[in-house]
Parts: structure tokens; sequence; C-alpha cells
């Protein structure tokens, strides 16, 4: 089974409602999908994020790191092991980033060339090399439902010529990873169990912060004829508005049929944003690392100016006794239990709970914004039509 991906609703605003279909399950998109870097989303239970959300419908797609999985425990070993759903006993969809921005962030601890990047782990000083060859075949072996392709992110800022060389290697990267993929394809760990069923593999869009370098790496990247579209090197520093602009160049190229990828983003505003634009996926470390810094989401209250999002520092003084939950407007299981004192003695306490309990509430909130932006979507389309 190749990827289907199937609309149910399109907006005049850009964005879509779509079905993604895939080897381990059905999303729904837009979607917002949580990062399990080294095959968990950090301090959350699998069966968790199996039931968090509106409805109990939980997070159908998360990511996990093919750089760190590759580090440790090793791909073969995962391989031997059935791939990385049975590794840590996800049933439902996975993606796997290519390893090239975790490469790209070691700065002075790699070496790129136009073969690949050698690079010294941040582990223990080891070298190594991962080519787009090298990337296809640990994805393979980890066994994701969707892969990407090895490409290079650029620093910000960059010189125009400094991007158009880098992004001329992405697009050198991105035709062998897709001609070792179709040569090895059939060696995923699950191809016995499931032989109906395949990996996709995903091309990626880069050109830094200059227009007419995002154009032409799209033009180029559809080209190669990809399943679906990831726009790369993007929240890397650079000003919202050209994150933004350079969303909005790139979506007029890609093929509107198909899955289009938004790596790295963001805070919920701005993944709603996208959404509205016309992104059918996005992901983002961000839940998970803020609420272990104790900074959660919540909706605005009455008289608060905000639209979306508030951000709130559980660590301040003003909640030590406060009785409310984090969210009064929030369903989840942490909303519903503990109060906004509590969680703040938690996180003062340097109790691990606390980092538990923050996550669980800063996801539900992305996974909830998505459910709500998926329904505007919706109405807005039959408005609209």
């Amino acid at each position: 089974m190749d990827l289907k991906f199937e609309f149910s609703a399109t907006s005049s605003s850009g964005g879509r409602n779509a079905t993604l279909h895939l080897p381990h399950g059905n999303v729904q998109t837009p979607v917002f999908m949580p990062v399990g870097t080294a095959a968990t989303v950090k301090t959350v239970q699998q069966e968790t994020l199996e039931h968090i959300g509106q409805n109990g419908a939980g997070a159908e797609i998360i990511l996990a790191n093919t750089y760190h999985l590759y580090l440790r425990p090793g791909h073969e070993l995962i391989r031997r092991l059935g791939g990385v759903h049975r590794f840590m006993s996800w049933p439902r969809a996975m993606l796997t980033d290519s390893g090239g921005f975790q490469v790209f962030s070691l700065a002075k601890l790699r070496k790129v060339t136009d073969d690949g990047v050698e690079f010294r782990s941040h582990l223990d000083g080891s070298k190594h090399f991962f080519s787009p060859e090298h990337s296809m075949e640990v994805q393979i072996a980890l066994g994701a439902d969707i892969m990407m392709v090895f490409d290079e992110c650029v620093e910000t800022p960059a010189t125009w010529e400094r991007t158009k060389q880098s992004m001329g290697l992405t697009h050198a990267w991105a035709a062998r990873s897709r001609d070792y993929f179709e040569a090895h394809k059939h060696e995923v760990p699950w191809a016995a169990e499931f032989p109906e069923k395949r990996q996709s593999l995903f091309g990626i869009v880069q050109g830094g912060m200059y227009p007419d370098l995002r154009r032409e790496s799209a033009e180029r990247i559809v080209e190669l004829d990809f399943p679906g579209y990831a726009i790369g090197g993007l929240a890397v520093g650079e000003p919202r508005e050209v994150t933004r602009e350079m969303i909005a160049r790139t979506l007029e190229i890609l093929p509107a049929d198909k899955p289009r990828y938004v790596m790295g983003v963001g805070y919920p505003d701005e993944v709603e944003e996208y959404a509205r634009m016309g992104v059918d996926m996005m992901d983002c470390v961000l839940p998970t690392r803020a609420a272990r810094h104790g900074l959660l989401f919540r909706m605005p209250e009455p008289g608060e100016s905000e639209t979306s999002a508030v951000r709130m520092n559980i660590k301040r003084l003003e909640y030590a006794e406060d009785q409310r939950p984090i969210d009064p407007a929030c369903s989840c299981m942490v909303c519903q239990r503990y109060t906004r004192a509590y969680l703040r003695h938690l996180f003062m306490a340097k109790e691990p709970l606390g980092a538990t309990l923050n996550s669980i509430h800063n996801l539900t909130f992305y996974l909830d914004t998505m459910i709500r932006v998926r329904k505007g979507l919706a109405n807005a389309a039959n408005s609209y039509s």
C-alpha cells in the first residue's frame, strides 16, 4: 500500500482537512506530531499518548530521531527487534527525520563534503559518517511509516552564495536518497508481516531565507516526485514574519494533492496559523521541552488580550496558593485533577512528576488546538462551498 492522502475539505485560506493513510494507521490532518527523539516522548508513556486530547483520540503519529537512535542503541539492534514500532511498543504511525538537522547542530564536530557528513558523536566523541545512502539504511532499519531524505540545513544568517551551495547538496542528496530507498525499501523490518504495506520517503525543500532559492529548491525537489514534501531549515533563529514568508512562497510551488510538512515549528499560535495556510504536518520539541522548564500553555480567560494561547510560567510565586487548574477550559487529566499550586510545588521541589504532568497538559493543548483548527477549516470550507 502506497501512501494515500484523501481530502475532505479545503478552505478559502488554503487550509485543508485530509486523512493520511499509513501502514500503522490513519492520521487526520492538519496534524501536530509529538517528538519522541530517542524512541520516547520525554516523560510521557505510550499509553498516555494514545489517550490524550479531546475524546481520548490521542496522538495518531509521533516522531523518532535517526541520529540519536543510530548512536544509541543502534539501528541494527532495533532492526533485529522488529523495528522501532515494536521496540518502543507504539502501534500507531511514526515518522523519522534523516539526522541532517542533528548533524548540522554539531557545528564544530562535523565536516561536510559532497559525499556526506563526517561527525563526532556528542556522546563519546567517536567518529561517524552519514551519507544519503547511510541515512536511508538506518531509517529503513528503524521502519517508520514516513522517512525523510538526507539534507543539509544551512545556518542563519547565511549569505546567498553559501545558501545556494548548501541547497545544491540537498538536491543531490535527495536524488541519492530516493535511489537507495527504491532499491532497498523491501528490507523494512515488518516487510514479511505486512507485505502489502510500504514506507514512504518525503523530499525536503531548503533555500534558507531567500525567496528565489526557496522557489528553485521547491521546483527541483518536486521534479523528483516524492509522495510528500517537507519545508526544512526554518525556525532556526529568523524572525517569525520571515518564517511565514518562506512557508507561503514554498506552498505556492508544492503540489496541492500531496502532504506538506513544515519541520520543527512552533508555538501553538504559529502551528495554528500555518495549518490555516495549508500546511498539513508539523512537529516540535517545544511542548515537552517547555513543560520541563515550567512553561505551560492555556486558552485566554475573559479580559485577556491573547486570542489563542497564553504562556504561563508555573514557577511564579503568584501560583503558590492558586487552586485553579492550569486551564479551566481544558479537559486533560492534569487539569481535571491537579491545581496550579501543586504543579508549582512539584516544579520547585524538582519532582519528576511535575515534568510528566506539565508535558501531558502541553501535548494535550497542542493536539486540541489541531482538533479546533480542523473543525474550523471544515466549517469554513462548508461556508465557502
